[in-house]
């Protein structure tokens, strides 16, 4: 298979277990923002963006050197049950340290014994599902991390339906729908990959550990900037103008997520294959074609997405979050910023320059932090969504000059800046919020995202005639 065909494939399986989870999170959240009152929320934002923090920091992130080491003996399967004894062998007692450190800061901070325990069970299964998850992707499962995703999804949604719509126990359930759907999602990795069969404490090699480590840890600083840059607006939010506050700032978050999703399991499948086809004599016009192209698609489902938020908005957001509204024009902008910056990762993944990566997201995280605190006080909740969007622009300007350093690349940039342009137009007329611009931007936003994906549509959809016409023939 093409590396391009091996691409589309992982894509469009890795999708399976992107967007039926992230529906059911649009499903359940005018559960959650009904039922939960806005400091319950606020609290609840707070700890499902501390595990993107916790996670990096107590497992050095090597549950992504599981998955690379992984890659490159998928046919060995003596390596590969080296490679995930050590691994798992090194993450569980770890995490169970981690948790019993948790749980004493939870109750010096006042929190319940019950709530604490929960806390802490979400920290620790969320821990062994992400390397579980890994371990699938390296094995090349990638049908099975997506059916993992469902069932973690569709699980949870059931539960939260029952415990926060029906019982009505707020926080507590939430955070236990969390808690079980994480561990049937478990049991079904362990089962769906037979994990018993490349577990054994006699396949523990403190080497190949070693090696794990060496790729992963300059990872964490890549990820704690990423935390920075996320909860850092949380935290100064929290501090500075209140928990409701912080609630607003997460419910803005949500529909510009939406672009994060459907691109995520692409950048997912370009990891890997940005890696595989490092060695081939074409890299060089490869990367850069693949920019292109990504650049394009991306640049059409984001003039998609803004051009849709305000029926999206009124359909999904409880009318005391409207405030939220006006953030979102400069977290789209973060957004796809931040969806170039990972794709420019992979390159780097794939020449296996971590640290580097480490270094362009901290100085991003920097500046999101010191843009917080200089302009919160004068401009409130909008320092926040200017941060992130400044913070996550320096991120792919930074790249995109700093990979030319080992992997030559060819920018279009007439192109980049006219796209761009639309698209800063766009979150403008969506900033404003009048009915009859809005009706505009839906107008040119999908014919914008069509035209420049002209190519691909006429592909697309001479390929669903040729397969219609080869049925007829049938």
């Amino acid at each position: 298979m093409s590396r391009e065909g091996s691409l589309i494939k992982n894509t469009l399986i890795l999708s399976l277990g992107t967007f039926l989870p992230k529906l059911t999170t649009l499903i359940t959240l005018p559960i959650l923002t009904k039922y939960l009152t806005k400091s319950e929320y606020g609290v609840y934002d707070l700890i499902n963006t501390l595990v993107s923090l916790v996670i990096p920091l107590i497992t050095m992130k090597l549950e992504m050197g599981t998955f690379r080491f992984l890659i490159d003996c998928r046919e060995d399967k003596e390596k590969s049950s080296g490679i995930i004894s050590s691994s798992v062998t090194a993450v569980v007692p770890i995490s169970m340290v981690a948790v019993i450190a948790t749980y004493v800061v939870l109750i010096c901070q006042g929190y319940t014994p019950v709530l604490s325990v929960l806390i802490c069970m979400f920290f620790f299964l969320d821990n062994i599902y992400t390397m579980f998850q890994q371990v699938a992707r390296g094995l090349g499962h990638n049908f099975i991390y997506s059916v993992a995703a469902i069932v973690n999804s569709v699980v949870n949604m059931g539960l939260i339906v029952v415990l926060v719509w029906q019982i009505k126990i707020g926080l507590s359930g939430l955070l236990l729908s969390l808690d079980m759907a994480l561990l049937v999602t478990i049991l079904f990795l362990m089962i769906s990959l037979r994990l018993h069969q490349y577990y054994s404490l006699k396949m523990f090699s403190r080497n190949t550990l070693k090696e794990m480590f060496s790729y992963s840890w300059p990872l964490v600083p890549n990820s704690l900037s990423s935390w920075v840059v996320s909860l850092s607006d949380r935290l100064i939010v929290t501090a500075i103008l209140g928990i409701e506050v912080n609630a607003v700032y997460a419910v803005a978050n949500k529909i510009p997520s939406l672009f994060n999703t459907l691109q995520g399991t692409f950048i997912s499948a370009w990891h890997e294959n940005a890696s595989v086809s490092i060695g081939d004599k074409d890299s060089d016009d490869y990367y850069s074609h693949m920019f292109d192209a990504v650049f394009t698609i991306m640049i059409g489902i984001m003039a998609g997405l803004v051009a849709v938020t305000p029926l999206l908005f009124k359909i999904l957001i409880n009318q005391n979050y409207a405030e939220a509204y006006y953030q979102m024009p400069f977290l789209f902008g973060g957004m796809i910023c931040f969806s170039l910056s990972s794709f420019m990762g992979g390159i780097y993944a794939a020449h296996k320059k971590t640290k580097s990566v480490g270094i362009t997201t901290v100085v991003a995280a920097a500046a999101n932090l010191i843009i917080d605190l200089l302009l919160i006080h004068f401009i409130g909740l909008y320092a926040a969504s200017i941060s992130t969007f400044v913070s996550y622009l320096f991120l792919i300007v930074f790249r995109m000059i700093d990979v030319k350093k080992f992997q030559p690349m060819k920018y279009q940039m007439k192109k980049i800046a006219v796209y761009s342009l639309a698209i800063v137009a766009m979150c403008v007329i969506s900033f404003i919020n009048n009915f009859y611009m809005n009706l505009f931007n839906l107008v040119f936003g999908v014919a914008f995202a069509f035209y420049i994906n002209r190519k691909i549509v006429k592909v697309l959809w001479t390929s669903i005639r040729n397969k219609k016409k080869n049925r007829k023939g049938d």
